[in-house]
């Protein structure tokens, strides 16, 4: 498992936020566990010296000093044990009566008072104790060499009089003992909790980078012309909406490259069926000037010949750069067509009187069926006549002898049905696309630009222009105006 360099990142500020955190948590715990301990400890002295204070006072008067050291001893012991302190019993002359030190040295007969002087930080207190006042006092002792915690507590008679005071200190180092293995025993925690959390924190910037990874290599991969890659990640959050919108672009990418190398396809075969289409014509002109020329052909018939030849090579280079030019137009959006109230049975009756004569060779009959309400609409009229005199004179060339054309207009379709053979499969597809055309005895001189054309004339009017065989046999044309924003009949007078 490789780790990235951002899952480094997001693992140390991790680990670094939860460092600090540890840090400042450690530092408060120190201080209050601290001050916790230190009042615990307090109470704890406060209680027993009070405790030591109620033992003794039932006594009279310090007149009873010989049977309260002997009687006091164990219970001094005892206190010392429990407490793990000093222990003293101090009367208003502040001369000790019983210690914890004089209960263990008991055997010795030389011990007295004057051989336990009382600490400097015990008398510091006595004259509030003395005054009826519990004492609790923190400080240095010179004699232990550290910092000390005292309590001072009265003792009573039984006539509420004053008469000895118990003390108890404590070091004040074994409660910072007890601290500091309790900051031991928090460390260690801290220790193992932030190795988990570094491990937790490396899966989770592995987890979090991982798809952030894969998103860059399919990036990578796009930008390189790959447009097939994909990062298939299906995360329901926004790392995964990010992914779906990178796998979206690289949809509309492949199709956007598939579509221009189809364009570039298309370029490149327009050239080439120009320079074909070109060809034909120059060369024939090219060879009978030459001819003509150099005087190779003298007889006035074949002059006549050539000259006959030329004209037709002439006309058919100029309605190829016509039509070249009518295709470039209408396929640039920016060339604006002339539209004006036009009427759709108008223009199918202008343009029959063009394809009759177109039709007469043939001796074909055309047979109409239109419907008697006007179809008006805003419209180029010269281009909608061009439109359907071009698939009227692609049905006639391909129409047998003493064929029929039948021309239909019914529920805003026109249908324009011939009797010929017919559009072959294969090429049915593709009647629309420029220089598409057959190559037969009907269409010697066909620049394979009109039906290109006419679908471009269609599609600037918004009429679906189709091509279908009939069941019957040959082909039909079918034009539909469903699309169409029409004109009410009543509203000419406002154009």
């Amino acid at each position: 498992m490789k780790i990235s360099k951002i899952a480094l990142k997001l693992a140390s500020y991790f680990v670094s936020a939860l460092l600090l955190f540890a840090l400042t948590i450690g530092t408060v715990f120190f201080f209050l566990f601290r001050d916790y301990t230190i009042d615990v400890q307090r109470d704890e002295l406060v209680h027993y010296a009070e405790a030591l204070a109620d033992a003794f006072s039932d006594q009279e008067d310090a007149s009873h000093h010989e049977q309260m050291m002997s009687s006091s001893d164990d219970y001094l012991k005892f206190i010392e044990e429990v407490a793990g302190n000093d222990v003293w019993l101090v009367d208003r002359d502040f001369n000790p009566l019983a210690t914890s030190t004089m209960s263990r040295n008991r055997g010795n007969a030389s011990m007295n008072s004057h051989s336990n002087p009382l600490p400097i930080e015990i008398v510091r207190i006595l004259p509030d104790v003395f005054q009826g006042e519990t004492i609790i006092d923190e400080g240095f002792s010179e004699q232990l060499q550290q910092k000390t915690l005292t309590i001072g507590v009265p003792i009573t008679n039984n006539h509420g009089e004053i008469w000895a005071s118990a003390l108890l200190q404590s070091p004040i180092s074994g409660l910072n003992t007890g601290v500091q293995k309790g900051l031991g025993i928090f460390a260690i925690s801290l220790l193992i909790a932030l190795l988990l959390a570094l491990i937790f924190a490396f899966f989770l910037s592995y987890s979090f980078t991982k798809p952030l990874s894969k998103m860059k290599k399919t990036a990578l991969q796009l930008a390189h012309g790959d447009y097939t890659a994909q990062t298939k990640l299906t995360q329901q959050d926004e790392i995964g909406e990010l992914s779906e919108t990178i796998d979206t672009l690289a949809i509309r990418l492949d199709e956007a490259s598939q579509e221009s190398q189809k364009l570039e396809q298309l370029r490149q075969d327009y050239v080439a069926n120009i320079s074909h289409e070109l060809r034909t014509p120059v060369t024939v002109l090219r060879g009978s000037l030459e001819a003509l020329t150099e005087e190779i052909v003298t007889d006035p018939q074949k002059i006549k010949e050539y000259h006959q030849q030329m004209f037709i090579e002439a006309t058919f280079l100029e309605r190829l750069v016509g039509d070249l030019l009518d295709l470039s137009r209408l396929q640039n959006l920016d060339f604006q067509i002339e539209k004006a109230p036009v009427s759709l049975q108008e223009i199918i009756a202008d343009t029959l009187r063009s394809a009759r004569q177109l039709g007469q060779e043939k001796e074909l009959t055309f047979e109409t069926q239109l419907e008697t309400a006007p179809l008006l609409f805003l419209g180029d009229y010269g281009r909608l006549r061009q439109m359907l005199l071009i698939v009227l004179d692609n049905a006639i060339k391909f129409s047998p002898v003493n064929g029929t054309l039948r021309i239909e207009f019914t529920q805003n379709r026109l249908t324009i049905s011939d009797q010929g053979e017919g559009i072959a499969a294969e090429d049915l597809p593709y009647i629309f696309d420029r220089f598409h055309k057959t190559y037969g005895e009907n269409n010697k001189v066909g620049t394979g630009l009109g039906l290109a054309i006419a679908r471009q004339i269609a599609e600037r009017h918004q009429i679906l222009l189709t091509a279908e065989n009939r069941p019957t046999g040959g082909a039909q044309f079918i034009f539909d105006f469903s699309n169409l924003t029409t004109i009410d009949v009543t509203t000419l007078d406002t154009f």
